[in-house]
């Protein structure tokens, strides 16, 4: 199968290991603290109604659990084409009051959600999406003008030591351990060459610049996921 054959399958491939999905990255050191991070990376200022945020590819609601400790005061719209990952997610007691929406990230007007939002986190979520370009174009339509939106991704094609690192890491713990949880590792062997496929830094710098976006920037992570994982952060020219 092709590389956009499987992303345009992969939310068939989540709804698979959706129960054991939070056990498994639970299990990587810094990953929630992380996505913390790139929630606060929005930098959105507290207003009495509270921001609007989308959560796009919010999957088991990891990354909206983020959003929520960041900015308690938000209405939060999370939205995911995987049936199974939005189970889990509504099922947690901590994201009351979230609106979870199934579609695909592509376009999310399609599925019903509308703009103006306050900002956009998209974890895990762009490369996955067969034609990126779209849902960047998208992503910044639905944002109000000058409104932040951060792309919380794995980027190793600038640096040979990271992609060796991440070919380590995957195929001696993720996917050893995907068969251990799930007992079905395909989703992340996938995302072992999802992440190998996906722009270096500059070229997703650069293809948000191109979408549209201003004041790109990218911001690391720590621990062994620095120079893995960023925060790509742009905003919606005012």
């Amino acid at each position: 199968m092709s590389l956009r054959e499987q992303k345009e399958a992969v939310h068939r491939a989540f709804d698979v290991v959706a129960p054991t999905y939070d056990l498994l990255t639970g299990l990587n050191p810094g990953y929630h603290r992380h996505l913390r991070i790139s929630a606060a990376r929005l930098s959105l200022r507290s207003t009495d109604a509270g921001p609007r945020i989308l959560d796009l590819c919010c999957g088991t609601g990891a990354s909206t659990e983020a959003l929520r400790a960041i900015y308690p005061e938000a209405t939060i719209v999370g939205l995911d084409r995987s049936a199974g990952m939005l189970e889990e997610a509504r099922a947690k007691t901590s994201l009351a009051g979230v609106t979870f929406v199934e579609g695909d990230a592509t376009d999310p007007r399609a599925a019903g959600v509308e703009g103006d939002f306050d900002g956009v986190l998209m974890a895990y979520g762009i490369r996955n999406i067969p034609d990126a370009d779209r849902a960047l174009a998208n992503v910044l339509d639905l944002l109000r003008p000058g409104a932040p939106a951060v792309f919380h991704e794995y980027s190793v094609a600038d640096s040979p030591a990271r992609a060796l690192l991440w070919d380590a890491v995957c195929y001696g713990v993720i996917v050893p351990g995907g068969l251990v949880t799930a007992r079905d590792a395909s989703i992340y062997r996938y995302l072992h060459r999802s992440v190998r496929d996906f722009d270096g830094v500059g070229a997703f710098e650069a293809r948000l610049a191109r979408a549209g976006f201003v004041d790109v920037w990218t911001g690391e992570l720590d621990g062994w996921q620095r120079g893995i994982v960023h925060s790509f952060v742009g905003r919606k020219p005012r």
